[in-house]
């Protein structure tokens, strides 16, 4: 039976179509949207059109922007000769947020998962190797501790070090604050493996 009208089970089943936007999110945001004046949702719609026929990706480092090269790209400070490789905007972005990386970033936009049928084809590697045949001294492997992000260091480690260009992987390890006991042993071997000296 239905609850409410076309138009309103329309725009909840939209809403809810959109990652991480489960039935009762979608039915809330659809209820909220019909209680704003009518120039905010004008806007809204408007902002979201405008976003998706603009922004594209850097043609440096791949990652979503609404110019030919982004911010940090084209950012005179940053140094060009250190490229930290993430799996997508939303890594570059953490790492953004500690404002203490001075390097660029390449985003590939995936990880290589044989069980899901990506491959290194699939991912942004190529790119990845055009710009190392400029200036470059290091290659920081920011990707996540899955099996799938492990996998896509490895490949990336495979691929660049013939080249002769320092490759190194972020350390991962005990979160502040974690009760060793409650840590799985494979986390624990990276914490102990990425070790500092005090």
């Amino acid at each position: 039976m239905e609850y409410y009208s076309s138009q309103i089970s329309q725009l909840i089943e939209q809403l809810s179509s959109l990652p991480g936007i489960g039935a009762k999110t979608a039915q809330r945001l659809a209820f909220h949207i019909i209680d704003m004046p009518k120039e905010r949702v004008e806007k809204l719609a408007d902002t979201i059109v405008k976003a998706k026929s603009t922004i594209r990706y850097c043609s440096q480092c791949l990652t979503l922007t609404d110019q030919e090269i982004c911010p940090i790209c084209s950012n005179p400070n940053r140094n060009q000769k250190l490229i930290m490789v993430v799996e997508n905007p939303r890594d570059m972005s953490a790492y953004e947020k500690t404002a203490k990386y001075e390097g660029v970033y390449h985003v590939l936009h995936g990880a290589i998962s044989p069980m899901l049928g990506i491959g290194p084809a699939d991912i942004r590697l190529k790119e990845l190797m055009h710009r190392l045949e400029k200036d470059v001294d290091e290659v920081i492997i920011a990707t996540n501790s899955s099996l799938e992000g492990e996998t896509t260091a490895m490949y990336i480690s495979k691929l660049v070090k013939p080249t002769g260009i320092k490759v190194s992987r972020i350390a991962s390890g005990v979160p502040v604050g974690g009760d060793l006991e409650y840590i799985d042993e494979v986390t624990l071997l990276r914490a102990l493996e990425g070790r500092i000296e005090l």
